[in-house]
């Protein structure tokens, strides 16, 4: 019976779980820091079994790696490469959704040196988004075509009727990740010009983004995407832009949380206080007896009555609610905190956006407009919409290695037609499904 070592169970990894489960004659061992997790995932099936892992022992992750037969990582992203290295030395394919680091591209020659599959970024963003933009890349360059443009843009959203609270976000995958990401510097590609933005102004370059049939959103900036002009094979293309989705008013909020160093994941020096309005009143180095939201407000050079304070008061950056006394720094405090106000609550549903924007031309001068558009919800009360998008494209992928249904060997990421478009295929048999458009322009 083939044995597939699933690593983590975390807030993404129950569809991927069940999905396993659901297989014929596969094993599926659920190692996590918090075994009870991996116990109500498995729910009593005769082919789960949940494990006790401490990633920071490497000796017991080695243990699971030298039985298994696939390892799907959903541990921190900075275990996986430790990850990667055990799965080639008892030669074992590897499936992540996470991002190919340098250090995991680096593995590439001993991966293909040991017949071995080292799958990332098959998760939602990144894979989904892989997957679906090739497909139409290929399509238009099998039809003759070359694209010029292309634009991609993703939310994890709460659906609109459960966007509630004043800040539009409700948090459906780790919190710590999605306020961490907020500190990214951003780079891409406008009509042949590249554009750098610091990390600290990430959030001063937005744009609102119609999406069909959907909603106006917030889009600005994903990380690096310049790389992608090579990756994806957009050797025409003059702009190329990976995007973030968010509901209004969440660019200049974060901005504001930026700008007050909330977001630091260091101890601040000199601070002896215990509660968040105590932090915020040493981070704007406002008095004992000063108000503190307008102090706040004075110190981001805004209107007292300005909805950015507004949106702090309501977190409770001002209030005397005790700071959590296992945290040192004011990024995990901010986690703790956003996690009580933003989570997901009885029978809410999160949604997934994800719309992609290409230009093609063609021989005699026709020009297409092409999108394609994801909107998927979460099931109430059930899984969610994200931890479904990222989990079942990495469940299909280790089916297919287990059905050798993927020949290849090395350091991938699914922009090939023999993983895309199976994977693609079963997700729309879900549900998971892409909308399509085309217009000539």
């Amino acid at each position: 019976m083939p044995n597939v070592a699933v690593l983590g169970a975390g807030m993404i990894a129950r569809p991927l779980v069940r999905y396993l489960l659901d297989l014929p004659d596969v094993k599926v061992v659920v190692a996590t820091r918090t075994v009870g997790k991996a116990e109500r995932m498995i729910d009593g099936h005769p082919d789960g079994v949940a494990r006790t892992l401490n990633v920071q022992d490497m000796a017991s992750v080695e243990k699971e790696v030298k039985n298994a037969d696939v390892v799907v990582s959903l541990v921190p992203y900075a275990y996986h490469v430790s990850v990667a290295k055990l799965c080639l030395k008892y030669r074992k394919h590897l499936v992540t959704t996470s991002y190919v680091s340098d250090a995991m591209r680096g593995l590439d020659a001993a991966a293909k040196e040991a017949g071995v599959l080292l799958l990332n970024e098959c998760g939602l963003d990144p894979g989904i988004d892989h997957m679906s933009a090739m497909r139409i890349i290929h399509d238009v360059e099998e039809r003759g075509g070359k694209i010029t443009s292309f634009r991609s843009s993703t939310g994890a959203l709460p659906s609109h009727e459960a966007n509630n609270n004043p800040f539009g976000y409700k948090f459906s995958w780790s919190p710590r990740g999605v306020l961490l990401a907020s500190r990214n510097p951003a780079k891409w590609l406008e009509n042949g010009t590249e554009v750098n933005v610091p990390g600290e102004r990430l959030f001063e370059n937005y744009y609102i983004l119609d999406v069909p049939e959907t909603g106006s959103f917030e889009n600005y900036p994903n990380r690096n995407s310049v790389p992608y002009k090579d990756i994806y094979g957009l050797e025409h293309a003059t702009t190329v832009y990976r995007g973030t989705l968010r509901m209004s008013g969440w660019c200049e909020t974060m901005r504001r949380i930026v700008a007050l160093d909330w977001l630091n994941d260091k101890p601040v020096e000199g601070f002896s206080g215990t509660t968040f309005g105590d932090m915020t009143r040493h981070l704007v180095g406002a008095g004992a007896g000063d108000d503190l939201a307008g102090a706040t407000a004075k110190f981001l050079k805004v209107d007292g009555y300005a909805t950015v304070v507004k949106r702090l008061e309501w977190l409770g950056l001002f209030s005397d609610k005790p700071l959590p006394g296992d945290k040192n720094n004011p990024l995990d405090c901010m986690n703790v905190l956003t996690l009580e106000k933003m989570s997901l609550g009885p029978g809410e549903r999160d949604m997934v956006v994800m719309h992609h924007e290409f230009l093609a031309g063609f021989s005699g001068g026709t020009r297409e407009f092409l999108t394609s558009t994801l909107v998927d919800y979460g099931i109430p009360d059930g899984d969610t919409s994200v931890a479904r998008t990222v989990a079942l494209p990495a469940a299909i992928a280790v089916k297919m290695i287990l059905n050798g249904k993927i020949d290849l060997t090395g350091v991938y990421i699914p922009v090939t037609p023999e993983i895309y478009n199976p994977i693609l295929d079963e997700l729309e048999g879900m549900g998971i499904k892409f909308v399509d458009r085309k217009q000539e322009v």
